[in-house]
This record gives structure tokens, sequence and C-alpha cells, in this order.
């Protein structure tokens, strides 16, 4: 899978992937509106080209509050977020070339304010999704929260994702409705955040062609 040119579907403006990004920029942006005053954490696995985030951080009035942390493992999209960052001036904002999944990449950052997972449920197996819901425990922090992405593929993992956030402390904090194909959701970390643990590895990104072919 050629994950740069992946990322030209969402310049179709009414295609599903590019009304995603859009409601995934509303919720990045409605977060750091809704964020308590003073310096905000902001970690991003599996950032691919960082538009959710960098196309909300340059105009926002807490641009200067953000510190930022993308983490991306393909060359070409790391290239492309980091010539993002650059042309904004935001000083504040990290672009790392390597695996998201290894939770050393977070070390410094976490517990963050936002915790963005998009792109990366849709990729992985149900297993590595709860695990990687858990691992959200040690990324985020109390009152923080996560914004992730999945699809309604048959069958329909939304409600189960929804579930295992909310059996680890995580609320409902909004959903998008059963009708959207590509879905988004965010849900506010009630709990207490745990220490980050060194060394653990929490995904295996099979990407969606490989994920299908498995089951």
């Amino acid at each position: 899978m050629d994950w740069n040119r992946w990322h030209d579907r969402y310049d179709a403006p009414d295609s599903p992937l590019a009304r995603r990004l859009a409601t995934v920029r509303e919720r990045v942006r409605l977060a750091l509106d809704d964020s308590p005053p003073g310096p905000l954490g902001v970690v991003s696995l599996c950032a691919g080209q960082g538009r959710d985030l960098l196309d909300v951080l340059p105009g926002h009035p807490r641009r200067e509050d953000v510190r930022a942390r993308l983490v991306e493992l393909d060359p070409h999209n790391v290239d492309a977020a980091r010539e993002a960052v650059r042309s904004a001036g935001l000083a504040q904002v990290e672009v790392v070339a390597a695996d998201a999944s290894l939770l050393d990449h977070y070390a410094g950052m976490a517990p963050a304010d936002i915790v963005l997972l998009c792109g990366v449920f849709g990729n992985i197996t149900d297993r590595d999704i709860e695990r990687t819901v858990d691992a959200c425990t040690q990324l985020c922090a109390t009152g923080g929260r996560v914004i992730w992405t999945r699809n309604r593929k048959s069958p329909d993992r939304v409600p189960l994702i929804c579930r295992w956030f909310e059996e680890r402390g995580f609320e409902r904090e909004w959903v998008t409705d059963e009708q959207q194909f590509q879905s988004v959701g965010v849900q506010r970390f009630r709990g207490r955040s745990r220490p980050l643990r060194p060394g653990e590895r929490v995904f295996t990104f099979l990407g969606y062609d490989r994920l299908r072919s498995a089951t």
C-alpha cells in the first residue's frame, strides 16, 4: 500500500474520507476550544501527513499553547507533515519518523490532553484495537480526550470500541450517527492516567487490505 498516495483521497471533496477529515478537524477545534488555559499536549498515532491537526492549529487562538508530537512511519508522509509544520511556523510541533505502536515514542508527552487515533482502528485486529484503547489510559491525561475513527463495515466495531473505552474510564462524549460509514468518536477520560510503559508495543499495523484478506 502506498500510504502517501492514499492521502489523495482526502482531496476529493465529496468522498467519505474527506467528510471524515472535516469532522475530525471540527472535533479537534472543539477540543482545543474547551481545553483549560495553559500548555496543551497533543499526540497523534499513525499521523500520516497530519492534516487533521496541522490544518486546524495555524489559525486557532490556542496555537502557541500547544506542544504536539506526530508519529508516522511512512517517509513521504513524514516529509509532507514536516513541510506543513515549517510552512505554518509551528515550532512546538514535532514529527517523528517511527513506529507509532511503540509507547517509547510518547515519553515526555504522555499523558496528553488530546490523543489522535485517526486511521488506526480500521487497520488493526480487534485484539489490537482493545490493547490500543487500554494504552490510552497511559497516553491520555485525566480530563483529556481521545479522538478516533473507524469505518462501519460489517461487523460494525464502533459499539464495541465505545464499550472498551467506557470499561476503562472514558466517557462517550460524541460519536457520529450510525448512518455515517466513516465514523468519528470522542472519548473523555474520567479515570486516572497510568504511568507510561516503555518498550510496550500495542498494535501491529496490517493495513485494511491485508486485514480484510486475513479475516
